[in-house]
């Protein structure tokens, strides 16, 4: 039997093996946009809970406070002068404040009835999150498939730790500006309950007193100056590597042409050195002052 040359069988079973991974493919990316897209929605979600939250805990605080406020300032006026009116001023801010912080939390409510719980919405969150990480391992992917998804579940991770390190970072500073303010005005006070009669001059005096010794506080405690200087530094560093990079100089020469995949290898590790040298710096400034031991203090102004 003589062969048929016209005879294309293995072209059309290759063209169609080609289309049914071209397809699995299209349907793979279907499936990772559609995943990703509903990792984002409920990441969106979490986000609009937790401000709901806040603002309601923050009414719920004010609408507290502006009770006790009201009450407890009417019972010293009644005690003290027997006139509760004596008060009235006071009643008033107390009844305003505790009015819109009741509008608040009626706002709140009303906004938040179409969002989940924070439990739900969290896991909701692992759950897709899940779905998406096994949607891309499934198909066995090789060793740098798997360093590209180890980067994003470690992106994931450090973007927790700098959220719950703001979040403690803000509380232990606003709770230091509490004790520097209250140190500060408890001098103040006691400066000015001297018995003698008050004027322009000695109150002038204590005020300029109170805020030099609050600046000072502030000045020494968060270092201000030692945050600029260090920033500037990485900055101007990191100017310096991106305009050496580009016109080819320093660290850079002897690279040529054809070599501009070198040249940005060694660019992005020296910025990243250098930002991890701000990092150290950063958390060094954090430390307590008999903890911390910079490598450079910058000059004196």
């Amino acid at each position: 039997m003589t062969r048929n040359f016209d005879d294309d069988a293995p072209r059309r079973i290759r063209d169609a093996d080609e289309l049914v991974h071209a397809r699995r493919r299209d349907a793979d990316e279907r499936i990772h946009v559609v995943s990703t897209n509903l990792v984002i929605d409920v990441q969106e979600q979490l986000a609009q809970r937790g401000r709901l939250d806040r603002i309601w805990r923050a009414g719920v605080v004010i609408s507290w406070l502006s009770l006790l406020a009201a009450i407890i300032g009417t019972g010293i006026a009644w005690l003290i002068t027997g006139a509760p009116a004596r008060f009235v001023v006071g009643d008033l801010i107390c009844g305003s404040l505790l009015l819109m912080s009741l509008l608040t939390l009626v706002g709140v409510y009303f906004a938040g009835r179409d969002v989940s719980s924070r439990q739900r919405l969290e896991a909701d969150l692992a759950s897709q999150q899940e779905a998406l990480w096994k949607q891309k391992v499934k198909n066995n992917p090789d060793l740098d498939d798997r360093r590209k998804l180890y980067r994003e579940e470690v992106t994931t991770a450090v973007e927790q730790y700098q959220a719950d390190s703001r979040k403690y970072r803000r509380i232990h500073n606003g709770l230091q500006t509490l004790i520097m303010i209250g140190s500060a005005s408890t001098t103040t006070i006691a400066a000015l309950d001297t018995g003698k009669e008050l004027t322009w001059q000695s109150v002038t005096l204590t005020a300029i007193s109170f805020a030099i010794t609050v600046a000072a506080m502030f000045t020494g405690y968060y270092k201000f100056r030692e945050r600029s200087y260090f920033l500037q530094q990485t900055a101007d560093a990191i100017e310096e590597e991106a305009n050496a990079v580009r016109l080819g100089i320093g660290p850079y020469s002897e690279y040529g042409p054809g070599q501009e995949d070198e040249a940005l290898k060694l660019f992005t590790q020296r910025v990243e050195d250098h930002r991890n040298e701000q990092r150290r710096r950063q958390q060094q400034l954090d430390q307590p002052a008999d903890q911390a031991t910079l490598p450079s203090q910058p000059p004196a102004a």
